[in-house]
């Protein structure tokens, strides 16, 4: 799939409205055709929204990964390209501020990797929260009416800027 785009159904959001602040903006660094921004959006939370490349949806386009500006006063929340998904987390710990979330939508694979056994240990996520039922799947292309016909497993890993303890696992 060109630029690795797999928009994340709008209800994969459910479990993680209780990390989210109606006061705290949030940067949705990946939004493609904004299927997570316009619901977030929708709800009343301050969304800040890019991507790599221009779709259909009006947002900032911006590298997120060649992003070096000031730090960022909020969250952010995204399902990364799955092959720099190890990239956006690092670009975006270093990007918060302490305290401040990190929420990514991604495979539960994304567990299994020597490559990224370092990231784990020196930033731990706070939180994994698994899907024990049915995971909401994302879209190849966007496209949300043409099922993808895999069984794929995502779970949202929850980062908090200067955990460093064990992180929980939560089924959901």
């Amino acid at each position: 799939m060109e630029n690795d785009y797999y928009a994340t159904p709008p209800r994969a959001l459910a479990p993680i409205y209780k990390y989210l602040n109606y006061d705290t903006p949030i940067w949705e660094c990946s939004c493609g055709e904004g299927s997570l921004s316009k619901q977030l959006k929708g709800l009343g939370y301050r969304v800040r929204e890019s991507d790599l490349i221009k779709r259909s949806y009006p947002c900032e386009i911006k590298d997120f990964l060649l992003f070096n500006d000031e730090p960022w006063e909020g969250d952010i929340l995204t399902n990364p390209p799955y092959r720099y998904s190890k990239e956006f987390t690092e670009k975006s710990l270093e990007l918060l501020s302490e305290g401040r979330f990190l929420l990514l939508y991604l495979r539960v694979q994304f567990l299994e990797s020597q490559k990224r056994r370092p990231l784990f240990d020196s930033q731990p996520p706070k939180e994994i929260l698994i899907y024990s039922k049915q995971t909401p799947q994302c879209a190849r292309g966007g496209d949300f009416s043409k099922p993808t016909g895999n069984a794929t497993m995502y779970c949202w890993f929850i980062w908090e800027k200067g955990f460093k303890c064990n992180p929980i696992i939560k089924w959901i």
